[in-house]
């Protein structure tokens, strides 16, 4: 087996959510942020609210649109060469 091939594991990890909640886990990294933690995800706390995070939702919606509005391509098919 090789030696110093596997990082380094922090068993205290501290993380981070963006509602301000923290908790300790095992990682590779001595800190992590995340956006969402079971404290403040919606399945979890029973609260339908929505997450809009960089403005996905107005892109999706945005990429709907377009899709909607151009018509699709339709497909020629080839008649076979009768001999």
């Amino acid at each position: 087996m090789k030696k110093d091939i596997h990082p380094t594991y922090f068993p205290e990890a501290k993380v981070i959510c963006a509602c301000g909640n923290s908790f300790t886990v095992g990682a590779t990294k001595p800190e992590i942020r995340v956006e969402i933690c079971a404290k403040c995800h919606p399945f979890y706390t029973g609260e339908e609210k929505l997450l809009d995070v960089a403005g996905r939702v107005e892109k999706f919606k945005a990429r709907r649109e377009k899709a909607s509005a151009t018509p699709k391509k339709v497909k020629k098919v080839r008649a076979k060469k009768t001999e």
